[in-house]
């Protein structure tokens, strides 16, 4: 309607107000357009996985590979705009071989046209030289060299066009008519594994979806099991019959091929939800994919090489990290310093593995977490030169040594321009309340001209 009143997007305002003096204006929101073209791309996932934004207003799909899902290209593309369009959204929808020539089609208003690879030619012969999108003043000047629509070009040599009008719009042209065409790139990578289920009426008990849930599961463990791989990051994703989408990721800290576990990891991530799973008018699919895998090598428990205390450690991790989410669970990996303070670092226990940790055996020789930064003690009858205090005072509370381990001594990193230029030596001391501490001399008696002076970097537990 606003097109046959005269109303064209690049307008003038002014202009625009001489054509309709009584329409209303509304500022652009694009921040809100912004949102609203992403929740589409996660809505389009029904499809297929392979989505891309075509700005500034449409999505490109890549339906190839799932058009059987739906019987065919029409029935898909029109259940795409019958369900857009219960969402309030008008939606032009075209299917071609090329990315350029479906973007032209469905630019121009041929919508519902469908063109095989190898047709779009046909299809496009008659739209307009704006078609091609080039530049405003390229397709001026094809219209007064009497070129006005796609038909007209492709019956003309392309290099008296090149040379007249430039190599981008021959490009341009070839892209349009399906004799070339540029990748599309997706939003995100395609899922690795994936298993769907659609239903022809919406679901939405809890028993109708946890059932879904455990037959998707099955299916897509039995397919990492056919090819010896497991997943590490699963995704879920449900979506409404509204429209609306919900996706849910578990990790695991091992390669995870088991039903029953990978249940129990989603059920414990929904359960953590701070903003429960709302089905409302039900959802008409749900999707279980593999964002990340690894090779899993089948596990014979029981003999000599079992690894039975490390599964289940790692079980223990990925119930933690479905039920408080992945940032709050970490684990340390070494690091190359002697510094305790810079020995180790905490990350997330379900990230990639790197560095190594020596064993610590069933007596750990520091503290797992330390004081940072260390706190300065008061120090009472020290042995000297090298022994600990017999009693010290921290946080204002005074301490006797009972039981002392040590000194472990730690040289300054020389090669680091930095203030801490003494050595240090360390002492694990336990009071007669069975408090263990691990406290250190900074300094050496008798060879600086500063005070030695001591402090707790840790408590052991």
């Amino acid at each position: 309607m606003a097109r046959k009143a005269g109303l064209l997007p690049g307008l003038a305002f002014a202009d625009a107000r001489a054509r309709v003096p009584l329409m209303r204006v509304e500022k652009e929101d694009e921040a809100a357009d912004a949102i609203l073209i992403g929740n589409l791309v996660r809505w389009c996932d029904r499809y297929t996985p392979v989505i891309a934004q075509d700005p500034p207003n449409g999505l490109m799909l890549e339906i190839s590979g799932s058009t059987h899902l739906f019987g065919g290209e029409k029935p898909l593309m029109d259940d795409a705009i019958t369900r857009l369009a219960r969402m309030g959204l008008t939606a032009f929808a075209t299917i071609a071989g090329t990315t350029r020539a479906a973007r032209a089609l469905g630019r121009f208003r041929a919508t519902g046209t469908i063109a095989p690879p190898g047709a779009e030619r046909d299809h496009v012969a008659s739209l307009p030289v704006e078609a091609l999108e080039a530049d405003e003043k390229v397709s001026l000047a094809l219209r007064r060299a009497g070129l006005k629509t796609i038909a007209d070009l492709a019956s003309r040599p392309r290099k008296p066009l090149a040379a007249r009008f430039g190599e981008d719009l021959t490009l341009r042209l070839a892209e349009v008519l399906g004799e070339i065409d540029r990748p599309l790139v997706p939003h995100r990578p395609p899922p690795v594994f994936s298993a769907e289920c659609r239903f022809a009426d919406p679901i939405g008990l809890a028993d109708d979806i946890d059932g879904a849930l455990s037959g998707l599961a099955h299916e897509l463990c039995e397919g990492l099991s056919r090819l010896d791989r497991g997943g590490r990051a699963f995704e879920v994703t449900f979506f409404r019959a509204d429209g609306a989408v919900r996706q849910i990721e578990v990790l695991s800290g091992q390669p995870l091929r088991a039903p029953k576990t990978l249940l129990r990891l989603i059920s414990m991530r929904l359960d953590a939800l701070p903003d429960p799973l709302d089905p409302g008018f039900g959802f008409d699919m749900i999707r279980i994919a593999v964002l990340d895998d690894d090779a899993a090598s089948a596990v014979q428990p029981g003999l000599d090489g079992d690894n039975g205390h490390e599964r289940s450690v790692i079980d223990l991790i990925d119930r933690l990290a479905a039920r408080f989410g992945s940032d709050a669970v970490n684990r340390f990996v070494a690091k190359g310093s002697h510094l305790p303070e810079r020995a180790a670092l905490a990350v997330p226990a379900l990230g990639a593995q790197t560095g190594s940790w020596p064993e610590m055996g069933t007596k750990p020789p520091r503290p797992l977490f330390l004081l940072s930064p260390a706190e300065p003690i008061e120090a009472m009858a020290a042995e000297v030169p090298d022994g600990p205090p017999k009693r010290f005072r921290w946080r204002g509370v005074l301490y006797d040594t009972l039981y002392v381990e040590g000194p472990e001594r730690i040289a300054p990193e020389w090669w680091r321009a930095a203030k801490d230029v003494k050595s240090r030596d360390y002492f694990r001391v336990e009071d007669g309340e069975g408090h263990r501490f691990w406290l250190f001399r900074y300094g050496l008696y008798g060879h600086e001209r500063e005070p030695v002076r001591w402090f707790m970097h840790g408590l052991f537990p």
